[in-house]
């Protein structure tokens, strides 16, 4: 029997100014658990390269050619002429480019051209302050998808997904309505079973209140939104437990396939605490499969050298293995 195609993975290095160009240039010769596409300025690339003192070779992607033995592939997408990128500074004027990358990236994968995307940190303030309404990967693919997306993070065996992504707090309470809630668990059960191959997922989902309200006495959100869109999603047959004081949920979590956070900042310091520079970002809800690193793009480090790529790696992998899992059989 011939061996499977290796997955075709689309990369975004994201923010010129940051450290996603060091990475991509250490993908140069490593390994790489699939055909990897780099949706990026091939200038920007040979550039940092060559100030990390590292030897770059890359060539235009070419879909009917055999994957080349030696070089990285490049789906060019040119950087404005008259700003050029400095590594350290997160330029406004780079805005458009990095949604294009982001944009071309996505296209690609929709179109059936690459199996999976993998993308690099970029500076949300610069996009936001060159006027582009922008709130994170996670939502701007979604859009161009016309997809309902659910954010999840793993490290070292926790999973992590999120009810809200990139809202201020003061507004998640108003968002947290059990039709959200009940569509948002439906795709997390089912992205747990096509992404990562769990054919019966258990998932435990955390109150928004101290104490999960203290039996409504700091909040009833857990007895008039959260606990129906659970006791719903238990109708359908979905392993579902909660909701559960987010204090002491993840102190005994044997047997969970993942935690539901009603917020950001609620779910994440614990995995964070556990797996950062390991963890993954999945982005669950997509017509294909989508990963990301789990960090910023570090600009002080940009150009320097000391950039952990563990994380950009990480994803790439688990890009990789999540397109295995989609693939046809």
């Amino acid at each position: 029997m011939a061996p499977a195609p290796r997955p075709r993975l689309a990369l975004t290095p994201g923010e010129p100014g940051g450290i996603g160009p060091d990475l991509a240039a250490l993908l140069a010769g490593r390994a790489r658990p699939g055909r990897c596409v780099l949706f990026a300025d091939p200038e920007l690339l040979r550039a940092r390269a060559a100030a990390l003192g590292l030897e770059l070779r890359l060539t235009a992607h070419d879909p009917a050619a055999p994957e080349p033995a030696a070089a990285l592939e490049v789906r060019p997408v040119p950087l404005p002429r008259d700003a050029p990128a400095r590594a350290g500074v997160a330029d406004p004027a780079h805005a458009r480019y990095v949604l294009a990358c982001i944009e071309a990236a996505g296209r690609a994968c929709l179109d059936g051209e690459c199996d999976a995307l993998a993308t690099g940190p970029v500076q949300k303030s610069a996009l936001l302050d060159a006027g582009f309404d922008f709130r994170g990967h996670t939502e701007h693919l979604a859009r161009q998808a016309g997809a309902w997306p659910v954010m999840l993070l793993a490290a070292d065996g926790l999973r992590v997904a999120l009810a809200t992504t990139h809202l201020p707090l003061a507004a998640v309470p108003a968002a947290l309505t059990r039709a959200r809630l009940e569509r948002t668990l439906a795709v997390l059960c089912d992205g747990l079973r096509t992404r990562f191959g769990l054919a019966r997922p258990r998932v435990r989902v955390l109150g928004l209140n101290p104490h999960a309200g203290e039996g409504g006495h700091l909040g009833r959100e857990e007895i008039d939104v959260i606990a129906p869109a659970v006791a719903a999603c238990r109708a359908r047959g979905e392993r579902v437990e909660g909701p559960v004081p987010a204090d002491t949920a993840f102190a005994a979590r044997g047997g969970v396939d993942a935690v539901l956070a009603m917020y950001h900042d609620q779910g994440l310091p614990a995995l964070k605490a556990l797996g950062f520079g390991r963890a993954v970002n999945t982005t669950l809800g997509l017509p294909y499969p989508r990963t990301s690193v789990d960090h910023g793009t570090a600009l002080a480090l940009a150009g320097s050298g000391r950039a952990d790529p563990g994380s950009w790696f990480a994803a790439i992998a688990e890009a990789a293995a999540q397109a295995r899992r989609a693939a046809p059989r």
